[in-house]
């Protein structure tokens, strides 16, 4: 591969790279500066988000559950000691 072409594709591939870190800092940036919402409307998304997983097979239906009721757990303690 000709030099000029090998320098082109490195380059490329650190602007995707750059991207992807920026759109993920950019998402953890919308989350952390959210407004809190109440227990309920969090699990709700969750649930939605655990739902979407399932149907494009990235984890069982057994997993989105046992995390659904171990965050549900969590979230409770949590407002229990609030």
């Amino acid at each position: 591969m000709p030099q000029h072409r090998t320098r082109r594709y490195v380059l490329r591939s650190a602007q995707l790279a750059a991207g992807s870190v920026v759109a993920a800092a950019t998402v953890a940036a919308a989350a952390a500066f959210a407004p809190a919402s109440d227990a309920s409307t969090r699990l709700q998304g969750v649930h939605e988000d655990l739902a979407r997983a399932v149907a494009l097979q990235q984890i069982t239906p057994e997993q989105a559950a046992r995390f659904e009721a171990r965050l549900a757990g969590h979230l409770q303690a949590g407002s229990a000691g609030a």
